[in-house]
């Protein structure tokens, strides 16, 4: 069973609280080791990530404590880590009544450490 590190709890900090839940729960459940590479994040850090191409928008979940960016530790870029942390969180989510997405389903611009509350369920 893994556990979160220091700095993956401390990246948690001002992240709505059932989504850190989910997180805690998914680190429990997972096959595959994970961090967090960020959770709340401000405009200007929003901004540098449009203009690198790392996003496409300004109104990120990020900004507000809704989203968090999670990656295979050692940290890889290959998707096939990105799909056991992902099962991981989709059964956490399901286990605790999180309606939870995750940014490997999109279509226009896949994003596979990326998970979000639903903005219908957490407007």
């Amino acid at each position: 069973m893994y556990q979160l590190g220091k700095k993956s709890k401390k990246k948690l900090e001002g992240v709505h609280p059932d989504l850190v839940k989910v997180v805690e729960r998914a680190i429990e459940i997972t096959e595959q080791d994970f961090t967090v590479l960020e959770g709340l994040r401000d405009i200007e850090r929003q901004r540098e990530l449009v203009i690198t191409g790392k996003s496409t928008t300004l109104n990120s979940r990020h900004l507000t404590g809704h989203a968090v960016d999670l990656a295979p530790w050692p940290i890889s870029w290959e998707w096939e880590g990105f799909y056991p942390i992902a099962d991981a969180m989709k059964t956490a989510a399901d286990e605790l009544g999180v309606s939870l997405e995750w940014g490997g389903d999109w279509k226009s611009f896949p994003d596979g450490p990326h998970f979000q509350l639903s903005r219908k369920a957490y407007p």
